[in-house]
């Protein structure tokens, strides 16, 4: 069953676990506080996931896909409307990791996979980017890891656990998020729900 073009994601849908974050008392620290963060990113990845595995089962033409994820980041990547500013830091935190998911899907649709290099390669690359303060040259290793990793080669968590916090850290755990969609692109159930 396909999904109709638009209904991968609506801007309803972030806004309810906006609400949600909003509303309950969030703690990082917090496992429940941290599950619901990651549910967050989860479900966004999961409805990239999607729009890639329909793309790739010919329900979906390139331009069409490409409209759709990018129909997601303009509602994922928009400011939220939160006044505690540490809430508006933590989902500032899943916006930052999820820009590598949607580029990442992006050149994966238009280019298909990295034809060089392993994730390993791209990570530490990213890495050495940012060291050196290259962003645009560290997102763009990324960004192959992402090609790569959707194409079903496995991100080595511990190699990303080693990384220095930062964007290039971010990032990857976006990538995780889409790894674990593109494995599994279950429906995060948001509690609450009729």
């Amino acid at each position: 069953m396909s999904t109709p073009p638009g209904e991968y994601y609506t801007e309803e849908r972030w806004q309810n676990w906006i609400d949600r974050i909003d509303e309950e008392e969030v703690d990082p620290e917090d496992e429940d506080s941290a599950r619901l963060l990651l549910n967050l990113q989860d479900d966004a990845a999961i409805a990239i996931a999607k729009i890639i595995t329909d793309h790739e089962d010919e329900l979906l033409d390139e331009e069409t896909a490409l409209e759709e994820v990018e129909q997601i980041r303009d509602i994922v990547l928009a400011e939220v409307d939160i006044d505690d500013e540490e809430k508006v830091m933590l989902i500032d935190g899943v916006q930052t990791s999820l820009v590598c998911v949607f580029y990442a899907a992006e050149e994966y649709i238009v280019e298909g996979p990295a034809a060089e290099g392993g994730v390993g390669d791209y990570i530490e690359a990213a890495a050495e980017a940012e060291a050196e303060e290259d962003l645009d040259a560290a997102l763009g290793y990324c960004v192959q890891a992402g090609t790569l990793i959707i194409d079903g080669t496995e991100l080595d968590v511990e190699a990303a656990a080693d990384l220095e916090y930062g964007l290039v850290s971010e990032w990857i755990n976006g990538l995780d998020s889409l790894q674990t969609a593109m494995s599994d692109p279950e429906v995060v159930e948001e509690e609450d729900d009729e």
